[in-house]
């Protein structure tokens, strides 16, 4: 077996269920056998970030692992901004990348597609990714892939296989599955003892979820303790569209996504005015807690996240979280009831009104409600920005987004990406400034036989720069006319500007299947969602605040 053929059963083997490539010369003897041997199927697309949030999106789906395929240098390089999200938000990506084969990377010669040394590529990468592996000897390559492999799912984080161009074809064996790290059992069991203790003698415990929840493919194990214990739950920011299947939200105290001072009041008020926040798969950024009116005394928190436990001033390293969430269900028989239920979490808006009046930002996530409260929740995928703003004010529904990274022009390729890995149409809300960076991989969407729905808030700014900074020109972009670009490329393109023709765009949108849809809501420049809204207001009350308290100082 060649060390290629190996590599890409391994691949599989791990979770991996599609390549997202786009190939080049130092990649392609890898190339040749990916598409040769079908053992993974290939998905080629335009434009290497894209390719990178595709196959993040991929990944955050299916519970698997993403993989990219680029080149040296140009290729990996260019990838580098979404496998940086991948890492900063948890996501399992593989990134195969071509590199020079020994002679040449000796040759004396700067090669093409070098930066400043022949390893540049692997310096950086080792700033973005848990593990990384260079496969120039096949006797230890099965190792070392099968260790990077196992890291890449036990830290849900990016891992980097280079391949030198002249090893593709080299005899390997086979690549082993390892079993899963070793931990302390027994400090498992004392972290759930400890926990547990606390959890009852609370006054106020909260439960807050975060990615890793799904990440580690545990979600339907934490809705169940959430039963048993019988306390109010919270998803972060990130972690909004946890819990979004009615089975698994049946008997859970959910209680909405806290969103700090841009949220509902009773919501925010349950981790704000908590005694005890039991965090599971938490990252502790400040899109998740920094829009909170106090200053958040995390020693307070049960934090479980990233092979660690928190509890106060304790460390308990090398904990898997799905082993403490089983030895809690362990301790917690069914039935047991903690507290006193809390009430429902307020209802998101509904019932958008078919008239003439002019569109709103607000009217994005109502008419998407409306459609989820007939049909079922469906796959969404966010950008950023006020889209994923009015992704907040959804009712419950499976979605992805980038959050904590923040970065812009995930949307679009993340939702084919999506459609990929799950194999149904995906809903992609993206503002006009998102999807002039990556919204051109739709023309790749007749050619994969894709075709999602795509939103994009049109309101000629960025407007988030503009909400931050309300006096700023470089917010502006004009009007590309994206609907008219639609049909160039294969879609339908729907411009509208009343709630009328938005509701007719979307009936006809959701009733046409084999070719993207892209409806292009007119929205006024300065207008943004009502969650927007209340959350720039609330950051610019926290900052005015913390001026003044340093001036009074």
């Amino acid at each position: 077996m060649t060390l290629g053929l190996s590599l890409l059963r391994a691949l599989k083997n791990h979770g991996a269920r599609e390549i997202f490539g786009i190939p080049g010369d130092f990649i392609l003897p890898l190339f040749a056998q990916i598409e040769e041997s079908g053992i993974l199927p290939l998905v080629t697309l335009s434009h290497e970030p894209g390719l990178g949030f595709a196959a993040d999106a991929a990944a955050r789906m299916h519970g698997g692992i993403g993989v990219v395929a680029v080149t040296y240098g140009a290729g990996a390089l260019n990838t580098v901004n979404a496998v940086a999200s991948a890492y900063a938000e948890r996501s399992p990506l593989v990134v195969l990348a071509g590199c020079p084969g020994a002679v040449e990377a000796h040759a004396g010669l700067l090669l093409h597609h070098q930066v400043r040394h022949v390893d540049s590529q692997w310096r950086i990468y080792q700033e973005i990714t848990c593990d990384q592996v260079r496969l120039s000897d096949p006797a230890s390559a099965p190792a070392d892939i099968a260790r990077v492999l196992r890291n890449c799912r036990e830290y849900s984080q990016p891992v980097l296989i280079e391949v030198p161009r002249d090893m593709a074809l080299a005899p390997m064996a086979e690549v082993p599955v390892l079993p899963p790290s070793a931990y302390s059992s027994a400090a498992v069991q004392e972290c759930a003892d400890e926990w547990l203790a606390r959890i009852r003698a609370a006054r106020q415990p909260v439960l807050v979820l975060d990615v890793e929840v799904r990440r580690f493919g545990i979600e339907d194990k934490v809705a169940e303790l959430a039963r048993r214990l019988q306390i109010p739950v919270l998803t972060t920011f990130m972690g909004r569209g946890l819990l979004a299947d009615d089975v698994l939200r049946r008997g859970v105290q959910l209680r909405g996504t806290y969103l700090g001072v841009a949220g509902d009041a009773a919501t925010t008020a349950l981790l704000d005015d908590s005694d005890l926040p039991v965090m599971l798969g938490a990252i502790l950024s400040d899109v998740n807690f920094g829009v909170s009116a106090q200053r958040m005394d995390f020693r307070r928190a049960l934090i479980a996240a990233h092979r660690e436990v928190r509890v106060g001033h304790h460390l308990y390293p090398n904990i898997p979280l799905a082993a403490l969430v089983d030895a809690l269900l362990e301790r917690v028989p069914p039935g047991r009831v903690v507290a006193e239920p809390a009430p429902a979490a307020p209802p998101p808006p509904t019932g958008l009104v078919a008239d003439d009046a002019p569109l709103c930002a607000g009217d994005l996530s109502r008419a998407l409600n409306d459609r989820i409260r007939a049909h079922g929740p469906m796959p969404i995928v966010s950008d950023m920005g006020d889209c994923l703003f009015a992704a907040m004010e959804l009712l419950p529904t499976l979605l992805v987004a980038p959050g904590y990274y923040a970065t812009m022009g995930f949307g679009v390729p993340a939702g084919m990406g999506a459609q990929v890995a799950l194999g149904e149409r995906t809903v992609v809300l993206v503002g006009d400034g998102a999807f002039q960076m990556t919204g051109w991989e739709l023309g790749n969407c007749p050619r994969l036989g894709l075709d999602p729905i795509v939103i994009v808030l049109n309101n000629q700014t960025w407007e988030m720069i503009r909400a931050f900074q309300t006096g700023s020109r470089c917010a502006a972009l004009g009007d590309w006319h994206l609907a008219q670009a639609a049909d160039a490329l294969g879609g339908r393109g729907h411009r509208v500007h009343t709630r009328a023709q938005f509701q007719a765009a979307l009936d006809a949108a959701f009733a046409e299947r084999g070719r993207f849809q892209l409806i292009e809501m007119m929205i006024p420049p300065g207008d943004s969602t009502p969650t927007l809204k209340r959350f720039s207001a609330g950051i610019h009350a926290l900052r005015a605040r913390a001026a003044g308290a340093a001036s009074a100082s």
